[in-house]
């Protein structure tokens, strides 16, 4: 996958372009926004000087072509005084860029697009900036983390990738500490359906055989849940508890996997509830899921609000029921709850894949303490070597991330016991609702809650490049079923 080079106009290039800008004002110099936030695992995704508050993307899709060109509409505020600021854009061709209205100079390095406004931005102003581009996106293609990007299937496309997706089709800051709203039109062939994040807003003709969609995303999220899908898809729209949900299906599917699909999407509202029953009530106004016949990316994603899945998931009714309990119980840990920096991710896929112990063992399939023994027992050297916490940038989706993750809360639980568990998974997906959040956050949030020094058990079980050894208790007792606790919001 590449990465982005780092590149800032200098502020003699600004004063050359435009002479007007201002050298110093208002508390400061004006500087170019840093051209990326410093993450440990990727220093250049996102950028510094600015916090944006909402997108509006207005975008065409050829499928003929592969062509998608229109506009992103970008309203933010500057946290500096900004003489020049970057945005994450890969690959697609650049028309035009205006601030506030008036055209501004811009350039590109690599993914960095740095844009130059006429005049400097004072710090605390919101802004708007409009580009203006076109062109065939491409796939980030890594090795290590996977391909993401967007996928040209027999009949349109689906936009779905992590940690790296958003620069590909639209201009974003794009790393999970900048949330923000989004509203998405795309105009598509009349004939196919086009579905993204939240809800149906509008849909119209746009021209003889075009249809214009609009999806707007009322709670903010990171720019790699954003997504859409456009293709030939039956579509399903319920309301069940106050949650609207939106389904897409790919109707080539063959009939044994469609059988599996409509089954497990079917008890959705089922696995909310039983979700809410450990992590309070549903961050989000709407859900649902999208599956396509493509097999170009090959997992599923918790794009907000509508996860997208891989179709050979649904094998069976096991396989399907768990990966749609991973992807919703990301809705809370891993979307709502979005990770501070890239080295965090056990926080999203050790929670979630726990949701999968906790669903499996109320099921009548295995206790979370026979997951735990199977585990512990039967897993290789090798993957005892990566720790969760900290399992550097080509490790960040490796199964120990997940398992060893799941793994930490259930040694947490033996050690704090059900109740206090409980209270901590529940307490933490509420009180950090909409946040960003660290492990060294939940660490020290696990003790608050619980009473006791914790940092030994998750030095062990998140930072130790080898298999940790197990209290004697732990060792020689199994758990009994638990109930979810009953806690609500």
């Amino acid at each position: 996958m590449m990465r982005k080079a780092a590149f800032a106009v200098p502020l003699v290039l600004v004063a050359a372009l435009f002479p007007g800008a201002p050298a110093a004002a208002h508390g400061g110099a004006y500087t170019p926004g840093a051209p990326g936030v410093g993450d440990p695992y990727y220093p250049l995704d996102g950028n510094g000087g600015y916090d944006v508050g909402r997108y509006d993307l207005d975008l065409r899709y050829t499928p003929a072509t592969d062509v998608l060109a229109g506009s992103a509409t970008i309203r933010a505020r500057a946290t500096q005084n900004l003489s020049a600021f970057n945005l994450d854009l890969h690959g697609l061709t650049v028309r035009s860029i205006t601030v506030d209205g008036r055209p501004a100079a811009w350039s590109r390095a690599g993914d960095e697009l740095t844009v130059t406004p006429r005049r400097g931005i004072r710090k605390h102003r919101p802004f708007t900036t409009v580009v203006r581009y076109d062109g065939v996106p491409q796939v980030y293609d890594d090795p290590a983390l996977g391909p993401g990007g967007v996928f040209h299937t027999d009949d349109g496309m689906v936009i779905i990738g992590q940690p790296d997706v958003a620069a590909a089709w639209f201009p974003a800051n794009d790393h999970p500490t900048d949330k923000a709203r989004f509203t998405i039109a795309i105009t598509a062939p009349a004939g196919l359906e086009v579905v993204s994040n939240g809800d149906l807003v509008a849909r119209r003709r746009a021209g003889s055989g075009w249809t214009r969609w609009t999806w707007r995303a009322a709670e903010p999220m990171a720019t790699y849940l954003a997504m859409a899908t456009v293709g030939e898809y039956d579509l399903d729209s319920y309301t069940r508890g106050g949650i609207r949900y939106v389904d897409a299906v790919d109707p080539d599917l063959d009939a044994a996997t469609r059988a599996v699909v409509d089954a497990s999407f079917a008890r959705q509202p089922e696995i909310v509830r039983f979700l809410e029953s450990y992590a309070g009530a549903y961050p989000f106004r709407s859900s649902g899921g999208i599956v396509d016949d493509t097999e170009a990316f090959g997992y599923a994603l918790e794009t907000q609000a509508r996860p997208i899945y891989d179709y050979r998931f649904f094998t069976d009714a096991q396989s399907g029921d768990s990966v749609v309990v991973h992807e919703l119980a990301h809705q809370w840990y891993g979307d709502s709850l979005a990770v501070q920096q890239w080295d965090d991710i056990w926080l999203n896929e050790g929670f979630a894949t726990y949701m999968e112990w906790l669903w499996a063992e109320r099921e009548g399939i295995q206790t979370t303490q026979e997951r735990f023994d199977t585990s512990y027992t039967s897993l290789p050297a090798s993957f005892w070597t990566v720790r969760p916490g900290n399992p550097g940038p080509t490790n960040i989706f490796d199964y120990a991330v997940y398992e060893r993750g799941a793994m930490t809360l259930h040694q947490l639980r033996r050690a704090v016991g059900d109740r206090v568990f409980f209270r901590i998974l529940h307490g933490w997906a509420q009180s950090r609702e909409g946040d960003n959040v660290s492990t060294a956050e939940f660490i020290a949030y696990a003790e608050r809650r619980s009473g006791r020094e914790l940092s030994p058990l998750f030095d062990a079980w998140l930072y130790t490049p080898s298999r940790p050894a197990l209290p004697a208790a732990a060792a020689a007792t199994a758990s009994t079923r638990a109930a979810a606790p009953a806690l609500r919001r």
